[in-house]
């Protein structure tokens, strides 16, 4: 099948947006969606229908081999004198907080590393494009990251630099920082077995609750919060 010409002014947010649809769309049955996901994708199957696959056919119906060569292309032609440094920090930032919800350490291990190293890239252009509360943002995903493949000492380390960078920088930093800072420290303190630790750190993210000021952060916050892995402490 022909390839489609990309839409006018093209951003991965909107195509990114466009894959979780055409997913949810796969396994609500949809024949429209099918018949896409069908024609694109080499290697189509309905029953485990991914949002990596759903990403690999928008890919393939604009002609592109993969959603990393589909990203570079919108990168290059669309996004004419802006900062790329900032542009693949949200890009990145964003592909790889969808990946959170897919990916664990039983997956397969290029797509552990596929997670991690895309964390590891969206902090490393927000050192050049960001502040220090970028660069805390970056470090809290490295080691929710982590945490989630089972690599527990990366993760906790990555959440200590984080609430160092947060406490070091208060004037930099939104009323949530401090609170999400704590909650990945928390996690990752119960990974490594100090229970008690990741308790007191637990109780921090829930008094520090009350100080965002904003109730739609508030609410990211708690359904973070109600997203596992916690290791046994919430349990």
């Amino acid at each position: 099948m022909s390839a489609t010409p990309l839409p006018a002014k093209a951003s991965l947010s909107q195509l990114r947006a466009r894959a979780k649809e055409l997913r949810k769309a796969v396994v609500k049955g949809r024949p429209d969606a099918i018949g896409l996901a069908r024609a694109y994708h080499p290697a189509f199957d309905p029953a485990g229908f991914t949002l990596r696959d759903a990403q690999l056919t928008i890919a393939r119906e604009y002609g592109l081999a993969s959603w990393p060569e589909l990203m570079q292309k919108v990168a290059t032609e669309f996004v004419e004198g802006r900062e790329l440094h900032r542009y693949f920090g949200v890009e990145l930032n964003n592909e790889t907080w969808d990946l959170l919800e897919q990916i664990d350490e039983t997956s397969p291990l290029v797509d552990q590393e596929r997670m991690l190293y895309g964390a590891y890239a969206a902090c490393l252009h927000w050192l050049e494009a960001g502040n220090e509360a970028n660069h805390a943002r970056g470090e809290h995903l490295i080691a929710r990251v982590a945490l989630r493949i089972g690599r527990v000492e990366l993760g906790l380390h990555h959440a200590r630099r984080c609430l160092e960078l947060v406490l070091a920088h208060p004037e930099r930093m939104g009323d949530w920082d401090e609170p999400f800072a704590r909650e990945a420290l928390a996690r990752a303190l119960a990974a490594a077995g100090d229970t008690n630790w990741a308790r007191h750190e637990l109780q921090r993210v829930q008094e520090l609750m009350d100080t965002i000021s904003d109730e739609r952060d508030r609410e990211v916050l708690r359904e973070e919060l109600a997203k596992e892995p916690w290791f046994g402490l919430t349990s």
